[in-house]
């Protein structure tokens, strides 16, 4: 569901089918339409040159794409377009395009009849903000290397989550700037060069700082540069975040102090002869990969200077016949002694798509691509994560249906999954009816791997439920660039799958394509923050404000929507 403009472009773009020609002498050839318009500077109207416009076909089958770049005065022209609905993006280096709101756009939705001209399209961008600084140590000496990471906070399937809008090294004189920001709330963090504590340690000049938890006699406590957090905790908790606006250049600085290092130590079990283990300590705060250790030949490892927080540490085999991998999560507050990590061959998921289409559909199987989900209880949910943390392995999550309707997941680790319709998927009318594993409907559930192979049968239906009409303010004025959610009852929310959105075209418009049967209520928002309404504390408070609807599969419903104003435009 979450898709940054490159994604969402690439979905769109999908995989261009080669039409039959038509010759034409037998059908005339439809009016084309026209787009204008103009890109300007917000604040104000100052006309912006150099901005490209890309609008993009909905359906790679029934319409184009076309670009143009902005003149002196801002303007923008493009003839010849193929009527149907399409997606309009618009990039310039430095600047994010905007809603009315004065919130980062996802770009609009125009739709485009025969012959007709639209004129007068005022796009706005803003100026983007900047954070940049200078990262030290406790002696004031610059940090080169030192990774800057400007964090937000979002909900993924309602669980807090966090990701990077922006990141950057420090240079020789420990300096960073990270450009191309939209305005909004950040949090700001630093993690020292993984090969600092080496460095210091080989060099001989290790931190003068010595912690003794006990008497003089004992060892001290090991020191080392932490992960810190503006304005210079250690604790995310008591991170305090940064507020940017347009064109803000927001300094932050950060001077790192030896602070008592946490390790995690422990060994990786029934190790085959010959093979060679690799240890690696993925953040599921980031979803980056942070440390990695060597692992002796007796199995045991440890991994030092880890930070406080959540992790996912993989074990993966090396020299061996088939892949084998171990996994598991972690909340570390302090340090970890005794892990025991037992690698184990993946699973192997086989299986067969069976297609029921309708009489204005013709299934193409080798058009759809499924995506394997993990459901454990301590995912965060996000299929990227699931990917990250098996580099270095041949897994992937994203399958690729053959035409024969058969497709098949290799290596896949130890865990529970689910499955769903890929995003990358051009065939937006389908949804996924049933999944059955070992005769089981499995749907709901999902299903567990550990080794070995799993059977799955699905079925995909071209008979997905839509919705389409009108969203309007409470004066009866259309909207335009709303967005329009179906959010599924309780019990499937942390289905991604049974999300759908849609933004409103230029006349307030919508259509909700593929719904499985069951009941969703409606939502209209004039803007949203990404995907916030998947947070149960964000829709409690708009309880009553949106539509219910039962739908069934073929269901085609006209829909009636009252937006929901921008938080600030509220009374």
């Amino acid at each position: 569901m979450k898709l940054a403009h490159s994604c969402l472009k690439t979905v769109l773009l999908g995989t261009v089918a080669l039409l039959p020609q038509t010759p034409f002498a037998q059908v005339a050839p439809a009016p084309r339409a026209v787009l204008a318009g103009t890109v300007t500077k917000d604040p104000g109207s100052e006309p912006l040159k150099k901005a490209l416009i890309e609008l993009i076909a909905e359906s790679q089958n029934n319409g184009g794409n076309y670009t143009a770049l902005s003149g002196a005065d801002g303007g923008f022209r493009i003839e010849n377009i193929v009527p149907g609905r399409y997606r309009l993006f618009v990039e310039r280096t430095g600047y994010q395009e905007i809603d009315k709101q004065h919130r980062r756009s996802e770009g609009r939705v125009l739709t485009l009849s025969a012959g007709q001209e639209l004129k007068d399209l005022v796009i706005r961008l803003q100026t983007a903000a900047v954070v940049e600084g200078r990262v030290t140590d406790e002696d004031g000496d610059p940090m080169p290397e030192a990774q800057v990471a400007v964090l937000r906070q979002t909900f993924v399937l309602g669980r807090s989550h966090w990701e990077q809008a922006g990141t950057e090294r420090t240079n020789d004189l420990g300096e960073y700037r990270i450009a191309g920001l939209a305005a909004g709330n950040y949090f700001v963090s630093v993690s020292p060069p993984p090969d600092f504590r080496s460095l210091i340690e080989t060099t001989g000049n290790a931190p003068a700082v010595e912690i003794h938890s006990g008497p003089p006699s004992e060892k001290p406590v090991p020191v080392a540069y932490q992960t810190t957090y503006y304005p210079g905790t250690r604790d995310r908790g008591q991170a305090a975040p940064i507020q940017l606006h347009a064109g803000d250049s927001f300094p932050v600085n950060f001077s790192l102090i030896p602070s008592p290092s946490l390790s995690i130590r422990g060994s990786v079990v029934n190790l085959p002869p010959g093979s060679s283990a690799a240890i690696m300590l993925q953040s599921r705060d980031f979803n980056l990969v942070l440390n990695g250790a060597e692992v002796h030949k007796d199995g045991s490892f440890e991994i030092r200077d880890v930070s406080p927080g959540a992790y996912t540490i993989l074990a993966t085999l090396d020299n061996v016949a088939v892949p084998m991998m171990a996994r598991q999560s972690l909340q570390i507050a302090e340090s970890v002694e005794g892990l025991r990590l037992a690698p184990q061959a993946g699973g192997t998921i086989y299986g067969h798509l069976r297609m029921e289409t309708n009489a204005n559909s013709i299934p193409d199987p080798s058009q759809m691509f499924l995506l394997l989900r993990s459901s454990d209880n301590d995912s965060d949910g996000d299929n990227d994560s699931l990917s990250s943390i098996t580099m270095g392995t041949s897994f992937s999550n994203v399958a690729h249906v053959n035409g024969d309707g058969s497709f098949e997941w290799k290596n896949v680790p130890a865990g529970n999954y689910a499955v769903q319709i890929s995003e990358a998927s051009t065939m937006p009318d389908w949804f996924l009816k049933s999944v059955t594993a070992g005769g089981r409907d499995v749907g709901d559930s999902g299903f567990s791997v550990s080794g070995g192979t799993t059977n799955l049968t699905l079925v995909a239906s071209a008979n997905g439920a839509a919705a389409e009409g009108l969203a309007s303010n409470q004066q009866d004025e259309p909207v335009a660039d709303a967005v329009v959610v179906a959010v599924p009852e309780t019990r499937f929310r942390n289905h991604p799958d049974r999300y759908r959105k849609a933004l409103t075209d230029q006349s307030g418009r919508f259509r909700l394509r593929g719904l499985p049967s069951g009941d969703y209520t409606l939502f209209a928002w004039e803007s949203v923050d990404g995907e916030a309404y998947c947070n149960p504390e964000f829709l409690k408070s708009y309880e009553g404000q949106g539509k219910a609807l039962h739908v069934t599969e073929g269901l085609r419903v006209s829909v009636q929507l009252k937006t929901i104003p921008a938080a600030e435009d509220q009374p």
